[in-house]
Formats: structure tokens, sequence, C-alpha cells
């Protein structure tokens, strides 16, 4: 990483100034134009050394407190496509295939599920055992009980 994408990272890891043009702001900051920033943060993105551009809410402040992530063992020859299903509906978070880790650890299908309540957050469940239909064997649920951590990395 350049010096220029170094200070770009810098510009932006604690989150993106709440203005009305916030890329511009950041561009000011690092002494380049909007395009050019814009431009590099797209490079990054091709490149791999950025994985994504996104909102990082506070599910609690927003009234969601019935928060869990849910485990799910699908047939292997199938867990992608579900998972890009699961993946895009919209009480879901983020979604993540991960090994298994057998005879321990079942799951290959991993989707953060976001409630209102725990009723609300069941109901939800029951729409990705729908979405995953006979290719799932074995589901479960593990609530959150507070924020562990709520930012990505960070440079020194």
């Amino acid at each position: 990483m350049n010096a220029l994408d170094e200070s770009i990272v810098r510009g932006t890891q604690a989150g993106l100034p709440l203005v009305a043009e916030p890329y511009r702001a950041i561009a000011r900051t690092v002494g380049i134009s909007q395009p050019a920033l814009i431009s590099r943060l797209e490079a990054m993105l091709a490149d791999g050394r950025l994985r994504r551009i996104g909102a990082v809410p506070n599910h609690y402040a927003l009234g969601y407190t019935a928060n869990a992530m849910t485990v799910w063992d699908v047939d292997d020859g199938a867990v992608d496509a579900l998972g890009a299903e699961v993946g895009a509906l919209d009480f879901v978070s983020h979604c993540y295939r991960r090994p298994r880790r057998l005879p321990e650890w079942r799951y290959n299908l991993f989707a953060m599920v976001h409630g209102r309540s725990r009723a609300d957050t069941e109901a939800r469940l029951a729409d990705i055992r729908a979405v995953l239909g006979a290719a799932l064997r074995a589901g479960d649920v593990l609530y959150s009980t507070r924020i562990l951590k709520k930012t990505g990395l960070r440079l020194a």
C-alpha cells in the first residue's frame, strides 16, 4: 500500500464524516480531489485491499434487541447458492460459509439475523428454514447479549 492509500484508509477507518458530501471532506483531508479519492477506493476494493465500504449500525440503538447468529448444517453442494439467497434476505446483515469442524461442529453456513423481539427473530428463522429447504440438516441459534465489536481493522 502506498502512502496515499494508507492516508485514505486512515481517513476513513473511523467512519465517514456526517456531512452532506463525506467523500469530498475526506478528499480534502488527504489532499486530493473527490474523483481521485473515489478512484483509489475503487482500486483498493478491486484488488482486495478493502473488502467493502458499508454502514455499521448499532442494532440495539435502532431497537433490534433480539440479534442472533444462526448456524446451519447445509448440504455442501448447495451451500454457496443457498448462502447467497439467505444473505439477500432483508433481515440478514451478513451471511457466510465456514468449514465444518467435525465431530464437534457440524455447521457450515452462518447468518446474522436481527429482530425487535425473540418472537420476531424466531419468525425470521422459519423464513431461513424455508429458503434452505431439503438441503437443511440441522440448525441452531446463538442470541447476542451485548455488542463485542463494531469496528474494522484500524491502522496504528
